[in-house]
Parts: C-alpha cells; sequence; structure tokens
C-alpha cells in the first residue's frame, strides 16, 4: 500500500494544493520571494482561529553580548499559578517569521495548557548568519532565567520549544547550554525540527506530497550557514543532526509528519539522544507534510498532536 494524505487533511489542504499547482516555486536562493510567499501564509494561519481572551501578551527586550536589542514576548494565562515556562521559537526555515504571525499558536498552547511562553524575536538569516540566532536564543534563556522571580517562574521547570526552524533552534539551544555549564533547561519540545545541513537523498514516496522542499533546504542552510553548508566543519549548534555525544541533554519530544522532508532526521535525532540515556517521546503521524497542524487543525490528526503538545507542556 503506498503513502498518500491523510483524507481530511486533503479534503481542507485541496483549496491551497490546487493553487499551488499553478504557482511557480521560487528559485533556489531566493530567500525574498520565499519571505513573500510564506509569510501571508503563516499569518492567515494563525488569524483562523479567535485568540484565546484568558491570555495576556507583555513585550520585554534583552542584549546579547555583541549589543543587540532582542524583543521577547510573554504570553501568561490570567489567573495562572506560578510555576513552569517554556521559551518559544517560531519557524520560518531561519530565513522568514517573526514573533507577530506566531501570536494565535503561541496564545492557544498558553491557554490550553497554563504554561506561560517567552516568544522570541530571534534574527534572521541571510542578513545575520549564524551563531546570531542560537546567541539570541541564548540571551532569551539567560534573561527569564533571570528575571523567574518577577514573572513567578520555577528556573528548573524551564522549556524550550520551537516548530520547523524553531525546532532546530530549540534543540541547538539544549546542545549550547549543556556545553556552556547552563542555565539549565527541563525539556525540549521539538515540533517537525529542521536540524541537518546535509542533503538527503529525495524519497520518492513522499516527494509529490513536500510543502517545505529539497529546494526550500538548499536555500535556507545556504543562508545561515554560507559556504559551510553541507561540508565537513558545521557544529551540532548550528545543526543537531551532527551531534556525536547526546549525553547530558534535556529529555525530548520529537514529532513529525511521515510526508515531511524533515521525517528521516527526526528520526535519527530521536535515536542519537535515546542511545545516549536521554528520555524521548517520538510521534510519526501518518499522512500529513509540514506544518500539517495549521493548515487543518480540524482534522483528527492536528487535534491529536496539539493535544499531545498541551500534555508534554502541563507536565513541565
Amino acid at each position: 500500500m503506498s503513502l498518500g494524505l491523510d483524507p481530511e487533511f486533503a479534503q481542507v489542504f485541496a483549496p491551497m494544493a490546487e493553487a499551488m499547482s499553478h504557482a511557480t516555486p521560487p528559485a533556489v536562493g531566493d530567500v525574498p520571494a520565499r519571505r513573500a510567499l510564506w509569510e501571508p501564509i503563516i499569518g492567515a494561519a494563525s488569524a483562523a482561529q479567535p485568540l484565546p481572551a484568558d491570555v495576556t501578551t507583555t513585550e520585554h527586550h534583552a542584549t546579547a553580548d555583541d549589543g543587540t536589542r532582542i524583543t521577547m514576548r510573554w504570553y501568561a494565562r490570567t489567573g495562572a499559578e506560578p510555576g513552569p515556562a517554556v521559551l518559544f521559537f517560531h519557524g520560518g526555515g531561519y530565513i522568514f517569521g517573526h514573533i507577530d504571525l506566531f501570536d494565535g499558536p503561541v496564545s492557544r498552547y498558553v491557554s490550553a495548557s497554563g504554561v506561560p511562553m517567552l516568544s522570541v524575536e530571534y534574527r534572521r538569516a541571510p542578513e545575520h548568519p549564524f551563531p546570531a540566532p542560537l546567541e539570541d536564543a541564548y540571551t532569551a534563556l539567560r534573561w527569564l532565567h533571570e528575571h523567574a522571580d518577577e514573572l513567578g517562574v520555577d528556573p528548573a521547570r524551564i522549556g524550550v520549544m520551537g516548530d520547523s526552524a524553531g525546532g532546530g533552534l530549540a534543540a541547538a539551544l539544549s546542545i549550547l547550554a549543556r556545553d556552556r555549564g547552563g542555565p539549565a533547561i527541563a525539556r525540549q519540545i521539538l515540533i517537525m525540527p529542521m536540524l541537518d545541513d546535509r542533503a538527503p537523498a529525495p524519497d520518492p514516496h513522499i516527494e509529490p506530497y513536500l510543502l517545505w522542499t529539497h529546494a526550500d533546504s538548499r536555500t535556507a542552510w545556504p543562508a545561515l550557514l554560507g559556504d559551510a553548508a553541507g561540508g565537513p566543519d558545521v557544529p551540532a549548534t548550528a545543526a543537531p543532526a551532527r551531534l556525536g555525544n547526546a549525553t547530558g541533554l534535556p529529555p525530548a519530544y520529537i514529532e513529525v509528519g511521515q510526508l515531511d522532508v524533515f521525517r528521516d532526521e527526526d528520526l535519527s535525532y530521536a535515536l542519537t539522544l535515546g542511545r545516549a540515556g536521554v528520555p524521548v517521546e517520538f510521534h510519526l503521524h501518518p499522512g500529513v507534510p509540514h506544518e500539517f497542524d495549521s493548515i487543518a487543525f480540524t482534522a483528527d490528526v492536528a487535534r491529536r498532536a496539539i493535544a499531545d503538545r498541551v500534555r508534554v507542556l502541563a507536565s513541565l
């Protein structure tokens, strides 16, 4: 039996698939075209569901070691008790997206779980290549630990979470914090994370269903890493799939769709962590591609995935 789209997802996705079939994909290396294409789609998906009325937001800022001022948005549910918190990193291949486009999903995670989140406006490639996004993430992690008392946060229960490139950034930050001796991260929640700069061999079984494509990856990784992308000298803090020693990393929740270009690298990363004794919960969702949950949030597969994320958040 061959692979195919989940029927519920396929029904919701049909209009988008029809529109995409008549569009010319951006050329490899064309970052502005990808920003123009995907940011309106992300914004529309974020706004497709109402914002929860019980979540408030507050703007904060931190200064990176190079003097850059980083914007961060704190989401908290009204009346929530002191406890855990999560740093959130948005997706976008390291080359597009910003925190405003993710107000919807972050607010809904906070409302459903009761766990506050700090969403980070990290710098984007190619204008700000590696290690700038990672150092921004590390600055935000330090800031959250330093301000834990005033925010009502238990510093021993701070997690990191992200989707796509944001998931890769959360994984990379977990490695960096371990290597630098802190601050502590209690759990890493990696949603369809982008982890490997090395171009995989295309899988003909999933090729017809890809939303984030090999051409997109061949654009994003060189934007982040320059000529080093795909070569022998890329560190695990840039591409976590390069990780050799996973000992001491925080427990991980990892999920990906079976029709996602990141499927194999996410499976491999779960094995790398597990073989080092790191607790891992892994989900492979059949019949769905990248960002399936934001495209078809009413589909049962999306409801299951979101319920699992909320469960893991609430367990911090």
